[in-house]
């Protein structure tokens, strides 16, 4: 039978291929949000969704992206006898290594100081690189803000954030990934009045350094609230939202600190959620517009470690609710759970998950466990409906699941797999 495809089927048929084959090109997404609105296969066996590749990664905790047919890591391997961290390029579809760049030292001891000895949790990158127009952006934990070729890994500029903007890193290094949009990439780390910077991603050149500020290990946040797009930095004295295009001060949401945030701030529609764990706990604040000024209304805070609160596992938004593993060092047991973001309320829970991460593909929540268990729940407040589990990996699971195309790129402290979810 001959089908004929008329110009507009074509044209939907063409924006449906796109919607499906979209990149995952950050830390969290394209969006840095860890939602796809891509459907996926969760009706798989006992044993997992089929594997199209497997790869060692050893140590570390970054997560894969993947963009332009390529996935993207950071990871420590030995250098002329020496652990450094390199960035690697695999083929997405096959899982060939296409080329590694050496850019930072590999290993740090607990103190965060360059050294020999293992630090807490393993040792390893924490950061996640990220890929736009054709170039690949990554931020070391010394606070090197590094821009390679993604074709061949050549390195193409750099900026020394410790050196040449006064930079003050923190106690296990830097591990905030760095963000691109627009024509832009942001990063924290510098000293008074540059705090806050971002780079033109063409050269290098500054676009714009604002605030005084010091860093946490959270990656910024980008997202457009009341028709201004905004970059949401948590620093240690809480939420600093500014104009992506100059990094003009639109609001700041007051938030303890102790020890260390590394929990992203999460946006639902004009509500953003922030979470830090050693007591700190959740809350949420509602952006408010008036005229040309935003301010930040608190909902609600709910403090300490019980209830609502993530120690580095962001929890992904959908439909009014959060999900994600709350929990702070519950390794292996720490639950899954679904929160109500207006209001803090848990609407249900699951132990079982540990410190592990979650994203969302279509209805789904995609969980992966602390053990290497992908779980696929569903994104749905009413009750906690398991749908799929299965072992996919190896060693400890602290990094995002990535979705690409229709499969998932995961990342354990052993080994990289990629699995295909394709509805």
């Amino acid at each position: 039978m001959n089908i004929r495809l008329t110009p507009l089927l074509l044209a939907t048929t063409a924006l449906v291929c796109a919607a499906t084959a979209a990149d995952w090109n950050h830390y969290r997404g394209s969006n840095v949000d860890g939602y796809s609105p891509d459907a996926v296969n969760v009706k798989w066996l006992a044993s997992g969704p089929k594997v199209v590749w497997k790869t060692a990664t050893g140590s570390g905790f970054s997560s894969f992206v993947v963009a332009q047919g390529k996935a993207f890591i950071q990871l420590v391997r030995d250098v002329n006898g020496a652990p450094r961290e390199v960035v690697a390029a695999f083929d997405a579809n096959t899982g060939k290594e296409l080329w590694a760049t050496d850019v930072a030292v590999g290993k740090f001891d607990g103190s965060g100081n360059a050294g020999t000895q293992e630090n807490n949790g393993g040792d390893g990158p924490r950061s996640t690189c990220a890929s736009a127009n054709g170039k690949v952006f990554v931020y070391t934990p010394s606070m090197e803000l590094v821009c390679l070729d993604a074709a061949s890994g050549k390195r193409l500029w750099s900026k020394d954030i410790a050196k040449d903007f006064g930079g003050r890193n923190i106690g296990w290094k830097s591990a905030l990934a760095p963000v691109t949009d627009g024509d832009l990439v942001f990063v924290a780390g510098g000293g008074a009045g540059q705090s806050l910077l971002a780079f033109k991603q063409a050269d290098g050149e500054v676009a714009w350094k604002v605030e005084d500020e010091k860093m946490t290990h959270a990656t910024p946040t980008p997202a457009t609230i009341h028709g201004v797009r905004q970059v949401i930095f948590f620093m240690q004295s809480g939420l600093v939202s500014v104009q992506a295009k100059d990094g003009k001060l639109l609001w700041k949401f007051p938030f303890r600190y102790n020890v260390s945030t590394a929990a992203s701030a999460v946006v639902g529609g004009d509500i953003v959620y922030c979470s830090a764990g050693y007591g700190v706990g959740g809350g949420a604040c509602k952006i408010v517009k008036n005229g040309a000024e935003f301010t930040a209304q608190e909902l609600w805070k709910t403090p300490g470690d019980k209830d609502v609160a993530n120690h580095w596992s962001t929890p992904v938004y959908k439909d009014g609710h959060l999900y994600g593993m709350f929990s702070f060092k519950k390794y292996g047991v720490g639950p899954l759970k679904c929160v109500e973001i207006a209001t803090g309320k848990v609407k249900w829970e699951k132990p079982g998950f540990g410190a592990g991460q979650a994203i969302i593909a279509g209805n789904q929540v995609l969980a992966l466990a602390d053990d290497g268990q992908l779980v696929a729940v569903e994104a749905t407040p009413e009750a906690y409906k398991e749908v799929a589990r299965a072992k996919v990996v190896a060693g400890k699971c602290w990094s995002t699941p990535s979705l690409s195309n229709g499969r998932l790129y995961i990342r354990s402290t052993k080994e990289g797999v990629c699995l295909d979810v394709k509805p």
